[in-house]
């Protein structure tokens, strides 16, 4: 009779390992298909999984963390030295322009003339251009960061006096520090802030939670169709927007060795929420599920 017990041992492990095999392979088809689709969040479960196979899949969970924070990398690297190449042409076919128009109007012949006001328009439609130029070089003139360890509800309470008329509901244990510079994380909130009162919203809540901290809005919903694009460089849905906040802050960002994102899910009911990582003692990023 041992015989038959042990018959049923090997077919019944042989059952379980062909189970077992499935599952890794569904596993593995399923993290394929979130990289095709550049859904570098996706996550999978470790549960019920054997060290070497656990061990495996947190590998694999991180490195679409890498892999996000590379994207974003490479997406502001590229963007920064269009910016650059864009401004300095920009610079070069304007500063003549400026020049010239105001030669013209300091000339005896010209003022009092219908030609004054003409020539006026453009030498201020040049500075005009200029400033707005200026503005953008903040995408490439960026300094190193200083990180120190920041007490982040310190940084939130300054930024939250900076709007008084915004209902702030703080999440963040008292004296918490992430590793930061404190001006950069401070202008970032301050982005945060002024969008989400442009979009009209009246409260923001913080929350920290695995290494990242969470802002929410309850002001106007970002577009779906413009989610994709709210941290390239010039783009804006709003009218009187310069498109550079976003940019800036995400630049910023990464310069800490973290990154700024959108987050796909709706959080504690409020219509938009960004995304603050920050990087680990190990250099890398934490996993959220966005």
């Amino acid at each position: 009779m041992w015989y038959i017990l042990v018959g049923v041992v090997i077919v019944s492990f042989m059952c379980w390992l062909v189970r077992r095999q499935r599952s890794l392979k569904q596993r593995a088809y399923l993290m394929q298909e979130a990289i095709r689709n550049r859904d570098f969040t996706f996550r999978l479960s470790t549960i019920g999984l054997l060290p070497g196979e656990r061990a495996m899949q947190e590998a694999l969970n991180q490195l679409g963390d890498n892999i996000r924070l590379l994207v974003s990398k490479s997406e502001v690297e590229s963007w920064e030295r269009l910016t650059r190449v864009l401004t300095h042409e920009i610079m070069n076919a304007t500063a003549p322009i400026s020049s010239i128009s105001q030669t013209m109007l300091g000339r005896a012949d010209v003022k009092g003339t219908p030609l004054e006001e003409g020539i006026k328009t453009i030498y201020n439609t040049s500075r005009h251009l200029n400033t707005f130029i200026d503005s953008y070089r903040k995408l490439s003139d960026l300094q190193q960061p200083a990180i120190e360890e920041v007490r982040l509800t310190d940084i939130l309470k300054d930024v939250s006096l900076l709007y008084p008329a915004i209902r702030w509901q703080n999440s963040v244990a008292d004296g918490f520090a992430v590793s930061a510079d404190p001006s950069m994380l401070r202008q970032i909130l301050i982005n945060l802030v002024k969008n989400a009162i442009e979009a009209g919203a009246t409260s923001i809540a913080t929350e920290y939670t695995d290494s990242a901290l969470f802002v929410s809005n309850d002001g106007k919903p970002i577009p779906a169709e413009a989610a994709g694009s709210i941290f390239v460089p010039f783009f804006t849905t709003k009218r009187t927007g310069s498109g550079i906040g976003l940019s800036l802050s995400r630049r910023m960002m990464i310069q800490q060795g973290g990154n700024l994102t959108l987050s796909d899910k709706r959080r504690n009911g409020f219509a938009t929420t960004f995304i603050l990582e920050f990087s680990k003692n190990d250099g890398s990023l934490c996993n959220i599920s966005h």
